[in-house]
């Protein structure tokens, strides 16, 4: 149990470092707006998890109790699709770029809604939800709904250390990017071993 929650910990933290959509937007609202506003948008970031988080519990809950074929075949869907991510990553442009022009200035309220609205609607990480999730789950005899909010609580809380973290060292990662080539290679590979991991994890 205590094994599995951690892989699924270093797993969620490996991911929250690597360069998305979700935490680069971060980056930028950081160096361009102040630590303060990264952080609303990091909020409302991790707030929209709990949506994604119950439709999973309830949905895949009662996928479980039907059939534990149906159970492995959505297992089998994760694991192709965590490889179908790793070959995008292996496929694209290692260099990372954000972007600092044009980010109008927003409150921080504003920008947690965006955070919020940004996750919730977002259909690609209910399907990382999906394939990521149900592979990591550590108990027989625990309900599988507690079980999903307990994964679910432990990727918000590691994501929220390291966006907020993000958010407060926005400057001085940005220098450090732009003054090291070889980061977006290193980070690129990372995420393609943790993507490979994780689909054999699942599948064990």
């Amino acid at each position: 149990m205590i094994e599995t929650l951690l892989s699924f910990a270093l797993a969620t933290t490996a991911l929250a470092f690597s360069p998305g959509p979700d935490n680069m937007y971060v980056l930028t609202q950081s160096i361009v707006n102040g630590k303060k506003y990264g952080l609303a948008t990091v909020y409302g970031l991790i707030s929209g998890c709990i949506v994604h988080t119950t439709l999973l519990a309830f949905g895949v809950s009662a996928l479980i109790k039907q059939s534990e074929s149906l159970f492995f075949a959505l297992k089998l869907f994760g694991a192709i699709y965590l490889i179908y991510l790793a070959y995008k990553v292996y496929t694209s442009d290692a260099s990372i770029a954000f972007s600092e022009d044009n980010v109008a200035k927003k409150s921080t309220t504003q920008l947690f809604k965006q955070g919020f609205i940004m996750n919730v609607l977002n259909p690609k990480v209910s399907i990382f939800f999906l394939a990521f999730f149900p592979g990591f789950l550590f108990s027989d005899s625990l309900s599988t709904v507690i079980q999903f909010y307990v994964l679910g609580l432990i990727f918000m809380f590691v994501s929220l250390l390291i966006f907020s973290t993000i958010a407060i060292l926005a400057g001085k990662i940005s220098t450090y990017i732009k003054s090291h080539k070889n980061v977006g290679l290193y980070l690129k590979w990372t995420q393609i071993v943790v993507f490979v991991a994780i689909a054999i994890f699942i599948l064990k």
